[in-house]
C-alpha cells in the first residue's frame, strides 16, 4: 500500500536515485559501524546504508512506516519523537555482535554515526538536542533546507551569521557537501535542500553552555544595533569589567570571541 506524506510530520520522501547514492558516497558508511538514521521514511536511504553496514538502528515517529521497517531483519526501529530519545543511551546491535564474537564485551562502545533527512519544521530543535549529546556522536550527515544549512556554516560579517552558526561551530566542523533540488523529494517541498556534514571538535573549548547560549542570544536579539545597546548592557547588569569590543554588531564578532567572553563571564556569576 502506497503511503501518503503527512504534512504534520514534515514528511519529504526522497525519490533521486543519483541523489541518494552521493549521500551514501559522502557518509562512506562500513561494515559495522554504529549508525542512528533519523527520519527513514520509506527507506529510500536506509536500504543502501543497511547493505553496507549489516545493521542499522532508525528513529521512526510515523507509526505506519515504523510498522513497515520492523519486517526489515537488519534493523532495529525505536518508535518515538526524536526530541525524546538519549543518543548515549542506544545500543547498536552490530556492535553487541561485533564485541561478543571477539570476547571483548567488556570493551567502551564507540561512538555513533548519525544521518537522517531532517523534518524542516523541527530541524533546529534536533541539532540542539543533539547538541547536547555530542559526546556520544562521531559525526553527522544531514539532510537539511539549505537556508538552514546556509546559517549553520556561515563566516562572520555575512547576513547569514548568526545564533545557529555560534552554538554550532564552537563544537562542530561542518561542511556544506551536497546541494538537493526540491524534484529530488515526493511531494517536493517548497525550498532547495542541501546535506550537511557535522563533525564533533576533538579538542573543544570549555565553556558553559547555557551562559554561552545565552550571551549569543542576546548578542543577536536587534541585529541591526551596535552590540552596546543589547549585550553591552547586559554585560553592565553582571558588572563585568573585563575587556570586549561592543562597538560591532553581533554578526561581526567571530565565533572564537564569544567563547572566550563566555569563560571570562564564567567568573562572574
Amino acid at each position: 500500500m502506497r503511503h501518503i506524506a503527512r504534512k504534520r510530520f514534515g514528511q519529504h520522501f526522497l525519490t533521486d536515485g543519483g541523489i541518494i547514492d552521493a549521500i551514501v558516497r559522502a557518509i562512506a558508511p562500513k561494515a559495522g559501524e554504529r549508525m542512528v538514521e533519523i527520519g527513514p521514511g520509506l527507506a529510500a536511504l536506509t536500504q543502501p546504508l543497511v547493505e553496507r553496514l549489516g545493521h542499522l538502528t532508525v528513529i521512526e515517529l510515523d507509526r505506519d512506516l515504523a510498522q513497515r521497517l520492523r519486517s526489515h531483519a537488519q534493523l532495529t526501529v525505536i518508535e518515538s519523537d526524536v526530541l525524546k530519545v538519549d543518543f548515549t543511551l542506544i545500543d547498536c546491535a552490530q556492535t553487541a555482535m561485533k564485541e561478543g564474537a571477539n570476547g571483548s564485551g567488556g570493551m567502551a562502545r564507540s561512538k555513533l554515526r548519525v544521518v537522517g533527512n531532517l523534518p524542516y519544521n523541527i530541524s533546529t530543535p534536533i541539532l540542539f538536542h543533539l547538541l547536547g549529546q555530542v559526546d556520544a556522536i562521531e559525526d553527522q550527515h544531514f539532510m537539511l533546507q539549505k537556508e538552514v544549512i546556509d546559517r549553520m556554516v556561515a563566516r562572520p560579517a555575512t547576513s547569514d551569521f548568526g545564533r545557529l552558526s555560534v552554538m554550532l561551530q564552537w563544537r562542530y566542523a561542518m561542511d556544506n557537501v551536497l546541494f538537493v533540488p526540491p524534484e529530488s523529494f515526493d511531494p517536493p517541498p517548497r525550498v532547495d535542500s542541501a546535506v550537511v556534514r557535522m563533525v564533533p571538535l576533538a579538542s573543544p573549548p570549555d565553556v558553559d553552555v547555557a551562559l554561552l547560549s545565552e550571551l549569543v542570544q542576546v548578542a543577536f536579539s536587534q541585529r541591526r544595533k551596535l552590540l552596546r545597546h543589547t549585550l553591552g548592557r547586559w554585560l553592565d547588569e553582571k558588572n563585568f569589567s573585563g575587556s570586549f569590543d561592543v562597538q560591532r554588531r553581533g554578526e561581526e564578532v567571530p565565533v572564537a570571541e564569544y567563547v572566550a567572553l563566555a569563560q571570562q563571564l564564567k567568573g562572574y556569576d
